[in-house]
């Protein structure tokens, strides 16, 4: 369980990291005039993600797609957050029947023996 808690975790936190490194440029001025900054972030971002996938792997006894899926799901929400957050997007319909999807998939993997 811890496992499977620090690896989700560290996905949110990579999922943000991602989504300030590609959409920052739209909101913020700072980030888009400095791109170098951005493409700095990568690194630590690879890192996060790296150890993610390590704990979600150990939490689901060496298999690797459930940790592809559980990032997935992670991500739609972080991202959908964000959006929200930061740009206004509102969810429509379509956005929120995928959003229903990704939070299927997350508990298929999660509850699903």
């Amino acid at each position: 369980m811890r496992n499977l808690i620090v690896g989700s975790l560290m996905f949110l936190v990579a999922q943000s990291a991602v989504f300030y490194q590609i959409n920052g440029q739209f909101f913020s001025k700072w980030l888009k005039e400095h791109p170098l900054f951005t493409i700095l972030l990568g690194v630590p971002i690879s890192a996060i993600y790296l150890y993610g996938t390590k704990y979600l792997v150990q939490a689901f006894n060496g298999e690797i797609w459930p940790t592809r899926l559980i990032a997935y799901a992670v991500g739609i929400f972080a991202f959908t957050f964000l959006a929200y957050a930061h740009l206004n997007e509102s969810i429509t319909m379509k956005t929120g029947v995928c959003l229903l999807l990704s939070a299927a998939i997350l508990l298929i993997q999660l509850f699903w023996k």
